[in-house]
C-alpha cells in the first residue's frame, strides 16, 4: 500500500519515531536513542559532531533497553530471547563492531538496574532470578564479578557516584514492593548510609534514587520522597547525613535531575495529566519556568551548555524532541505522523473522590457515540495529555475514547496510588463504573455500544470488569492480561511476585480469598460480552499458561471469544505486528457491535 492510500491510523504507527537521546557524560557529542525507522524499534548511535547516525542493534523482535557508557566508548544493550526479559548484557563499540558479552561470569537473569563507571571498566549490575532473589555485582574488566548485595526481596541498582566510590541501592527488604528504602555502599559492599521512610509513621512511604551529583568527590545524592503525600526531591549528603529539602510551590508530583555542573536541578512537574519543566538553583533557591508547549513532557535532560532537550507531545500533536534553543533536536526522515484530536477533561465524583478522565471523540461528533473505555497499565501509571496512536485509531473509526486515572494511578498523590491494596482490581473498577455512568448520563456514550479494553494491568481490569460488571459492556478486548491471578503469580517474574504480595497482603497460599476475589477467572462464567484476548507466548509478566486457563473456561461454555497468540513478550516492538493486532481488535469490535458502531476506515 502506498503512503497516499494508507489510512491515518496506520500512518501513526509507521511514521518514524525517536526517543529522547541519552548522551555520554564525558563525551556529550555521542548519543544513543531508540527509533522504529526500520519497522522495528532498535537502538541507534548518533555522533552529533559529524551528524552520523548508525543502527546499533538488529534483532527480529527489537531492542529498546540500552545505555551509553559515560566515556562514550561503548553501547550496552540487554539481550533477551524473543521478549522474555531474561538474558545478559552485551556491549559494542560506539563506532561499530562486534558485540561482546559485557558481564562474563554472570548467568542470565532478569535485569535489576545498571550503572556504568566513568573509568570505562566498571559497572554495577543488578540481577533477579526466581531462585536467588536480587543480587547486585560490581563488575570490572579483567576481574571476577564481586557480589555486593543479595536479598530474597526485590531491589535494584540506583546509581554509581561520579568518582565510582559510592553505590546507591533501592531495596524492599521490609517486604513492601511499592515503597523502597535506600542503602549506599562502597564498591566492596560495606554500608555507608541508610535511609528508610517505610516505618516512619502509621503509613509506609517510598524513596527513589534520582542520581548522584555529577562532580568528583561529591557525596550528594538526589532522591525522591513522599513525606508530604506526593513525590518531591531532596538532596541527601550520604556522608554527613544532611538532608536538604526542596520546598517547591508546585501542586503535583515533582521529579528532578542534576544539571551537568551540579549547581542546579532540572525539575519535571506533573499535575492533572500535564507536565512542565523548571530550573531550580541550589544556591539561591530560585525556581524558573522553562517554556514548553501545553501537553506532556515524557523525558528531559540538561546539556553541558545549559540548554535542555525534552520529548514533548499532546493528545493531538505527535511526539517531537525539542530544545530550549527553539530547534527540533531529531527529525527523522520519511512519513510524517498525522495529528489526532485534542483531549478534554472530565472530573467525575467517585467512591474514593474525584476521578480524572480524559476524553477524545471525532471532531464535530454528537453523542451518544460508540465508546471505548481504554484502561491504562501499571497500575502505578497514569494516562496523560500525550500522543497515543491506539486511541487515535479508535477515534478515526468513529468512537469516543475515555481513559480513566482510577485509584492506583500515579500523579494524584500517594493516597490515591496506594488505595487499591487488598481489594485489588475491584477498587479500580468502582472508579471505572462511576465514569461509565457519567459518560452515559452526559450523552457522550451509547450504553449499548461500550467497549472495555486495556493492556497489561488494563487488560487484567478488562477481564475482571467483564465478569464483575457483565451488564455494563458490549465487548471486551484484553491485551496481555492477568486472567488467572493464582497461576499468574506462580509463573511470573520474581519482581512481580513481590509486587503481588504487597498488593494482596501475601501469597495465594496465605491469602487465598483475596486472590480469588481479585482474579478474573473467578467470574469467568458470568461474562456475557464477546471477549478478544491477545497474548505474547514469551511474556514473563502476564504468562501464557494462566491466559490459556481462562480461555479454556470460556470455551467450555461456548462463550463467544477469540484469542491471538504471538511470538514475543509483553507486547511487540515490531510495527507490522502492532498494526496487525490493532486491526484485529477493531475488526472484532465491529463484528460484535451494531452496524452503526464504526465509521468507514478511510
Amino acid at each position: 500500500m502506498s503512503e497516499s492510500d494508507m489510512p491515518d491510523w496506520e500512518k501513526r504507527f509507521r511514521a518514524p519515531r525517536v526517543s529522547l537521546p541519552d548522551w555520554a557524560e564525558d563525551a556529550p557529542d555521542r548519543s544513543l536513542f531508540v527509533s522504529n525507522a526500520t519497522g522495528t524499534y532498535e537502538l541507534y548511535a548518533w555522533d552529533r559532531a559529524s551528524g552520523e547516525q548508525r543502527q546499533a542493534t538488529n534483532r527480529p523482535n527489537g531492542t529498546t533497553d540500552g545505555l551509553l557508557s559515560p566515556d562514550g566508548a561503548w553501547i550496552w544493550w540487554f539481550d533477551d530471547k524473543d521478549g522474555d526479559e531474561f538474558g545478559v548484557w552485551r556491549r559494542q563499540p560506539f563506532g561499530g563492531g562486534a558485540d561482546e558479552e559485557a558481564t562474563p561470569g554472570l548467568e542470565p537473569s532478569y535485569p535489576s538496574g545498571l550503572a556504568l563507571g566513568r573509568d570505562g571498566r566498571t559497572a554495577v549490575v543488578g540481577r533477579s532470578t526466581d531462585d536467588e532473589g536480587t543480587t547486585i555485582y560490581l563488575v570490572r574488566t579483567g576481574e571476577e564479578p564481586l557480589e555486593i548485595y543479595r536479598h530474597a526481596e526485590s531491589a535494584g541498582v540506583g546509581d554509581l557516584s561520579h568518582d565510582g566510590s559510592l553505590i546507591a541501592i533501592e531495596h524492599t527488604e521490609h517486604g513492601d514492593a511499592m515503597h523502597s528504602a535506600l542503602r549506599v555502599v562502597r564498591p566492596d559492599g560495606s554500608t555507608v548510609a541508610e535511609l528508610d521512610d517505610t516505618h516512619g509513621g502509621s503509613e509506609e512511604l517510598g524513596l527513589e534514587v534520582l542520581g548522584f551529583a555529577p562532580v568528583d568527590g561529591d557525596p550528594r545524592l538526589l532522591i525522591g520522597h513522599q513525606r508530604r503525600g506526593r513525590w518531591e526531591p531532596l538532596v541527601w549528603d550520604v556522608v554527613s547525613g544532611t538532608q536538604t529539602d526542596l520546598t517547591l510551590d508546585l501542586p503535583g508530583d515533582v521529579s528532578a535531575e542534576w544539571y551537568p555542573d551540579g549547581g542546579a536541578l532540572l525539575i519535571a512537574h506533573s499535575h492533572k495529566a500535564r507536565s512542565d519543566l523548571f530550573r531550580y538553583d541550589l544556591a539561591t533557591g530560585g525556581l524558573t519556568r522553562i517554556p514548553t508547549p501545553p501537553g506532556s513532557v515524557s523525558g528531559a535532560t540538561a546539556r553541558p551548555d545549559g540548554t535542555v532537550e525534552y520529548l514533548w507531545s499532546s493528545a493531538a500533536e505527535p511526539p517531537v524532541v525539542r530544545s530550549t534553543t527553539g530547534e527540533v533536536v531529531l527529525d527523522p526522515p520519511g512519513m510524517k505522523c498525522p495529528p489526532s484530536v485534542p483531549v478534554s477533561d472530565a472530573w467525575v465524583e467517585g467512591p474514593g473522590g474525584l476521578i480524572h478522565a480524559l476524553i477524545q471523540k471525532p471532531a464535530g461528533a454528537v453523542g451518544p457515540l460508540p465508546t471505548v473505555f481504554d484502561l491504562h497499565g501499571g497500575p502505578t501509571w497514569h494516562d496523560s495529555d500525550s500522543f497515543a496512536a491506539g486511541p487515535a485509531a479508535w477515534v478515526d473509526h468513529g468512537y469516543a475514547v475515555v481513559r480513566i486515572n482510577y485509584r492506583g494511578s500515579t500523579g494524584y498523590g500517594r493516597a490515591w496510588t496506594d488505595a487499591l491494596k487488598h481489594r485489588v482490581g475491584l477498587i479500580e473498577l468502582e472508579d471505572v463504573a462511576a465514569v461509565r455512568k457519567w459518560a452515559v448520563e452526559s450523552g457522550l456514550a451509547d450504553p449499548e455500544r461500550l467497549v472495555l479494553t486495556g493492556g497489561s494491568w488494563g487488560g487484567y481490569l478488562t477481564l475482571l470488569g467483564l465478569g464483575t460488571q457483565p451488564a455494563s459492556w458490549a465487548v471486551g478486548i484484553a491485551v496481555v492480561p492477568v486472567a488467572d491471578y493464582v497461576t499468574a503469580y506462580h509463573d511470573e517474574m520474581e519482581s512481580l511476585k513481590a509486587m503481588d504480595r504487597t498488593l494482596l497482603g501475601g501469597t495465594p497460599e496465605e491469602v487465598p480469598d483475596r486472590f480469588a476475589a481479585s482474579s478474573p477467572i473467578t467470574y469467568v462464567d458470568d461474562v456475557k460480552a464477546p471477549v478478544y484476548i491477545s497474548a505474547g507466548l514469551n511474556d514473563p509478566r502476564c504468562p501464557i499458561r494462566q491466559i490459556d486457563n481462562y480461555v479454556n473456561r470460556l470455551a467450555a461454555r461456548s462463550a463467544p471469544h477469540e484469542v491471538y497468540r504471538y511470538d514475543a513478550g509483553h507486547g511487540s516492538l515490531v510495527v507490522d505486528e502492532r498494526i496487525k493486532q490493532l486491526r484485529l481488535e477493531m475488526e472484532f469490535a465491529e463484528r460484535h457491535l451494531t452496524p452503526t458502531a464504526t465509521a468507514p476506515t478511510d
